[in-house]
């Protein structure tokens, strides 16, 4: 792929703003002083024997671009006619597969964000630059608590969960930062306040909801009420040992009387915890009990 058509927006731009079904070359998109000035042509392609490519620009529909580049050996000089002819041939067939694996994608998007609607719990789909992908049902009831923006963002009405959120999102590229993040936002009315979970989708999962970064989950605040061990370690990835201790700290049990339940020292226990907290992106056992102690669907807390 060509390194600085792909890295250098204002090249990637101008081959997007060609608007041209089909591939183009060098010579159609930059003049040889150009080329001569350019570093990453000058430094890192023709040194390794490249330099000259055919590529074209495909509009994807979720406002994404995709560029396909195809590179060539330095020697055998600018792309030929015939071969842009035979590109140009195969094009659609790259569109539509484009297409399809983009439709692909935001169908995942949306099952992962039905799968937390299931449970009665508000979620967006979020990819790397913060812009929601998909959004369940029970998230069309936080209007006091959620605000649309431009181009598929969301912003929160409380300034403070708002700027906390921000970070979250801009710490989902680095994987030693970016663990989930749990914060409370209040309305701009006299509500009780809810817990905002940024869950960033880690490893393998990415490999399946591609594009999907990670997942914004809102409950509400309420009385601790127990959740099912499933729930729980679905929701967050624990393991079955960490779901039944983030369980016994719902239903107000101390780490003691957890370790006897469970048959293991309170030390065991203690690393359970941790693995809950960095899991569930806490930092006290309170909030883990906040967090988890609000796993209940919004229509059953209404009509309670």
């Amino acid at each position: 792929m060509r390194g600085d058509w792909l890295a250098n927006c204002t090249r990637g731009g101008r081959l997007f703003s060609r608007r041209h079904p089909g591939f183009l070359t060098d010579d159609d998109v930059y003049t040889a002083e150009e080329l001569e000035r350019d570093q990453n042509y000058c430094e890192f392609l023709k040194p390794r024997g490249l330099g000259f490519s055919a590529a074209t620009a495909i509009a994807l529909p979720t406002g994404d671009t995709s560029i396909i580049c195809l590179e060539r050996a330095h020697n055998r000089g600018p792309v030929e006619p015939a071969i842009i002819r035979q590109l140009d041939e195969l094009r659609p067939h790259l569109a539509r597969a484009a297409f399809l694996a983009t439709r692909l994608q935001l169908e995942r998007a949306r099952v992962a964000g039905e799968t937390f609607a299931l449970i009665g719990l508000p979620a967006l789909v979020l990819d790397d630059d913060g812009r929601v992908i998909s959004a369940n049902d029970p998230s069309n009831a936080l209007g006091k608590f959620v605000r649309w923006r431009a181009h598929d963002r969301v912003a929160l009405v409380d300034a403070g969960a708002d700027a906390l959120l921000r970070q979250a999102i801009e710490a989902l590229h680095d994987d030693l930062v970016g663990a989930p993040r749990s914060f409370a936002m209040r309305s701009s009315e006299d509500d009780a306040p809810m817990i905002a979970n940024l869950v960033p989708i880690r490893g393998a999962a990415r490999d399946i909801f591609v594009r999907c970064a990670a997942v914004l989950v809102m409950t509400q605040v309420g009385a601790p009420q127990a959740p099912g061990l499933e729930l729980v370690q679905s929701l967050f990835d624990l393991t079955p040992a960490e779901a039944r201790v983030a369980r016994g700290l719902v239903v107000g049990k101390t780490l003691e009387e957890i370790a006897a339940d469970q048959s293991v020292s309170r030390n065991t226990v203690r690393t359970h915890l941790r693995g809950v907290m960095e899991k569930t992106g806490c930092n006290r056992q309170a909030e883990v009990v906040a967090l988890l102690g609000g796993l209940t669907p919004l229509a059953s807390s209404k009509s309670a």
